[in-house]
């Protein structure tokens, strides 16, 4: 078994493009994916002339990784109204979900799929409550969790920052296996758009 360290956080765009190749990997017979939430933006508000950046950006990662942004998602960015990321929140979601049962990949592609396509204030507890429940999790259940959730946050956080820097990882979404020749980062840039081809690559280390 082939134990794989995925460094991400949950509003990365590039970790939204990389979904593809991470639901591959994580089907892939042989590998143990294990994941780091490395805690990208704490609460924040972004000022109207930053988002057509966020925009940009955004094209550039749907042009390259083929994944689509949904017009919902589009138009909050755009909107008038206040848009706060906040990394910290979802992260506790993301963990929470995980000790009630959710596998990591399906938690963290719902909370993806709302915020990129369904452009959900995920700043906003209620917003990942509906994630839980649309998960079938249990609303009185996923409340107590949520609000005991902020040590273990900053538990998982810490750890996972620690990790970065011992294994030299500066950036979203990073992949580091350990292979029996040593620890070695995998190229997910130059997969993306091209699961087949990243199937082919990862039976070579399995």
């Amino acid at each position: 078994m082939v134990k794989v360290h995925y460094f991400f956080d949950p509003l990365c765009g590039w970790c939204y493009g990389a979904s593809p190749l991470i639901k591959v990997l994580v089907n892939t017979a042989g590998f143990e994916v294990v994941y780091h939430p490395g805690g990208m933006i704490p609460r924040l508000p972004i000022e109207p002339a930053f988002r057509q950046h966020i925009l940009q950006a955004d094209e550039r990662i749907a042009e390259q990784t083929k994944v689509q942004f949904g017009q919902a998602y589009k138009d909050r960015v755009l909107s008038k109204e206040e848009l706060i990321l906040d990394s910290y929140l979802t992260t506790r979601a993301f963990l929470v979900g995980i000790e009630m049962g959710v596998t990591a990949y399906q938690m963290l592609k719902s909370i993806q799929e709302a915020h990129y396509v369904h452009g959900a204030k995920l700043d906003e507890k209620e917003s990942l409550k509906n994630i839980a429940l649309s998960l079938g999790l249990d609303g009185n259940e996923w409340d107590d969790r949520m609000e005991l959730s902020e040590s273990n946050l900053y538990s998982e956080l810490e750890a996972s920052q620690t990790l970065m820097k011992e294994l030299e990882v500066s950036g979203f979404p990073s992949v580091i296996a350990e292979l029996d020749s040593g620890l070695t980062r995998l190229p997910l840039s130059a997969y993306y758009d091209n699961a087949s081809g990243w199937s082919t690559y990862l039976s070579t280390l399995s």
